[in-house]
């Protein structure tokens, strides 16, 4: 792992615990088994469904993107705020947020 994905441990202290788990170029970021962020060449991103990407959007914060096949593909994350990487609070509220996005877009189990 990385600094960047060690201070993530630290960011996330007051939502609960993380596993970072690497894959592809970058990391997947758990909370109890469950994928909410990734991080991609150092930035964090966080999980978004219809129903919490306004929040993202409102505070004009990026979707993440990848070059596949000469085109972009995007997927449903967004950039963390930088502030809330200085404000445990914050970040457990963000975290919270797309932990529950996650969570709406589990795949049951038939």
């Amino acid at each position: 792992m990385s600094e960047y994905t060690d201070y993530l441990q630290e960011v996330f202290a007051q939502f609960g615990p993380i596993r970072v788990k690497r894959m592809f170029g970058g990391y997947g970021v758990y909370h109890d088994d469950l994928m909410f962020a990734l991080v991609a060449d150092e930035v964090l991103y966080l999980k978004a469904d219809d129903q919490c990407r306004p929040a993202f959007e409102q505070a004009g914060l990026p979707q993440f993107e990848y070059p596949k096949n000469g085109k972009l593909v995007k997927m449903s994350y967004y950039q963390a705020p930088e502030d809330m990487m200085e404000d445990p609070e914050e970040a457990a509220e963000w975290a919270r947020r797309s932990f529950d996005a996650a969570l709406r877009g589990r795949v049951k189990p038939r």
